[in-house]
C-alpha cells in the first residue's frame, strides 16, 4: 500500500513538473561581436511591433552573456528578436523557438 502511494505522489509531481519546464522563455544572449548590445527587443511573430528593451542594466560588452526572459504571458514559444549595438546597427533573428533555443549568439 505504501508503495502505490509513493508511486501516486511521484506521478502527481512528475505531472505538476511538466508545465513548470514547458513554460520556461529564458535565452542566454552571447555577444561574440565587437561591439557592445545595449538593446534587445522581442516580440511573437504574430505581432508587428517590437516590444520594450529586455537587456537589464549595462549593455552587454563582447563576450558577455546575459540570459533573458521572453515570457509574454501569451505562451508563445516563436519570437523574433532585434538586437541594438552601441554604433547603431542592427541584427535580426526572426521565428526563434525559444522552447526549443537556449541561446542566441551575435557575431
Amino acid at each position: 500500500m505504501i508503495s502505490r502511494i509513493a508511486f501516486a505522489v511521484g506521478l502527481i509531481a512528475c505531472v505538476i513538473a511538466v508545465p513548470a519546464i514547458a513554460a520556461d522563455r529564458n535565452v542566454d544572449l552571447i555577444n561574440k561581436a565587437s561591439k557592445s548590445i545595449k538593446g534587445l527587443y522581442a516580440s511573437r511573430v504574430s505581432v508587428n511591433s517590437w516590444q520594450e528593451n529586455i537587456v537589464k542594466g549595462d549593455p552587454i560588452k563582447p563576450g558577455e552573456t546575459q540570459t533573458v526572459d521572453v515570457d509574454d504571458g501569451s505562451g508563445a514559444c516563436k519570437f523574433d528578436f532585434k538586437a541594438v549595438f552601441t554604433d547603431g546597427s542592427e541584427a535580426v533573428n526572426e521565428n526563434v523557438d525559444v522552447c526549443q533555443v537556449s541561446s542566441i549568439t551575435y557575431h
